[in-house]
């Protein structure tokens, strides 16, 4: 499968657009696309599987290692792949989408703001592309996508300033139907705020398509990894409103070991029977009146407490917490789980990758052993003096500064989220 990579001169320059009007482009051209961004991202990747019809596939060197990365990649499925990166082109010192282009070998065309700038777009590009040699990155810079860019002089000042190693792949006219609210954590998802098919082919009409084919290469194939054992598990899995930050590969990984079955606690509905429960990350603090109430986390406490296995991340976490206070200082009851109580700030308070090492036996690492991950949250956690943690931080903050995962019977809670290629999961499921 042949890819491209979309990297942006700068956080905010657009990326997403210009990801999705890239997609729909090429789909027009009868090409089958598989979606992917760079980054430890959930938000990007649900507008791009909205619009592609399948799950978008991440790459992190950090959190994948280069073979993970490549083999994750190559899980995908299309004629092209399309990689949105992850903040600017060189930003991120862990897994920056220059690192991600350049462990998969693909070109990146760089997304590039042409508002109230023409040659000046030009020597953005020629920067970005002689810094690579400057930093000694083996990465291939092959042209620009204009955004907030206007048709005629505007254009064709851009393009005639180019130089002609660098190719003109069409422009993204500055619309107000091109812009996707955003909240704390950053844009809404993309099931909550798609853009309109219709609106984006009115833009990929810009885009030069066949350059865009024409630029994109195949990175090498690693060999087939060994399949894991099966195991006859069941995994309840939380997805809904409240819990949506979800790998595709960790899905794939436990369905692969086990049984997953889905539950959606903010509907209403119980907790299936199950050998150990998976609450992922999402918005519980937009949805905490309804949690609260929920059957199914108040059944949590009880099968907690009789030992039934438990991974809670970010947001997962505080759904097991004592109480969650939410931003306008209303405290709502939480499953009770875990000696803690979070509440909601009006800034990030972390954010980072991170890499953890268990203090003893835990749901995903054994005594010794080190995880990598990432934390994201807009939350504080008050634990108990007499809290236990699972890891101490080898780089990140975790709950304390210097701690992750607190324990209580069989559940474990974390501020990290961890990949499938972490091995964090087939120590899950093996656990149970």
């Amino acid at each position: 499968m042949k890819g491209i990579v979309l990297a942006g001169t700068a956080s905010s320059v657009g990326k997403t657009v210009a990801t999705l009007a890239v997609i729909r482009a090429l789909e027009g051209e009868d090409m089958d696309v598989q979606p992917a961004k760079a980054g430890p991202d959930f938000i990007d990747p649900s507008h791009h599987a909205v619009l592609a019809g399948r799950p978008s596939r991440t790459l992190d060197r950090w959190l994948q290692g280069e073979r993970g990365l490549r083999e994750n990649y190559y899980r995908g499925k299309g004629d092209v792949c399309v990689v949105e990166g992850v903040m600017g082109l060189y930003d991120g010192d862990r897994s920056s989408t220059a690192q991600v282009a350049e462990t998969l070998d693909l070109p990146v065309v760089l997304v590039v703001d042409g508002s109230a700038r023409m040659e000046s777009v030009a020597a953005s590009a020629l920067g970005f592309r002689d810094y690579a040699t400057h930093a000694g990155r083996d990465i291939h810079v092959a042209g620009i996508i204009a955004q907030r860019t206007h048709g005629g002089r505007h254009e064709r000042g851009i393009r005639e300033a180019l130089p002609d190693d660098l190719t003109y792949f069409g422009r993204i006219p500055s619309r107000q139907d091109l812009e996707i609210p955003e909240r704390h954590l950053g844009l809404h998802m993309g099931a909550e705020a798609p853009l309109e098919p219709a609106d984006l082919d009115a833009v990929a009409e810009h885009l030069e398509v066949d350059g865009l084919v024409e630029a994109a290469r195949e990175p090498p194939r690693p060999s087939v990894p060994r399949e894991p054992d099966q195991t006859n598990k069941r995994v309840a899995i939380a997805r809904d409103e409240a819990f949506r930050f979800v790998y595709p590969a960790v899905l794939e990984r436990l369905d692969s070991r086990g049984e997953v079955v889905e539950f959606a606690p903010t509907d209403g509905e119980e907790l299936p029977a199950c050998d150990g429960v998976y609450l992922p990350g999402g918005y519980p603090e937009l949805h905490a009146d309804r949690l609260s109430g929920s059957p199914a986390i108040e059944e949590l406490s009880d099968r907690a407490a009789g030992g039934l296995p438990i991974l809670g991340e970010c947001g997962g976490m505080m759904a097991l917490a004592e109480s969650l206070t939410t931003s306008d200082g209303t405290t709502h009851k939480m499953a009770g789980v875990l000696p803690a109580d979070i509440r909601m700030h009006d800034r990030f308070q972390s954010l980072d990758h991170v890499e953890l090492k268990a203090n003893s036996d835990t749901l995903i690492a054994g005594a010794g052993e080190s995880r990598r991950g990432h934390e994201y949250h807009y939350s504080s956690t008050d634990v108990a003096a007499d809290a236990k943690f699972a890891f101490e931080m080898l780089r990140g903050d975790g709950i304390d500064g210097q701690r992750d995962g607190l324990i209580e019977y069989a559940t474990l809670g974390t501020y990290s989220h961890l990949h499938a290629d972490s091995g964090a999961f087939d120590t899950f499921i093996e656990a149970l």
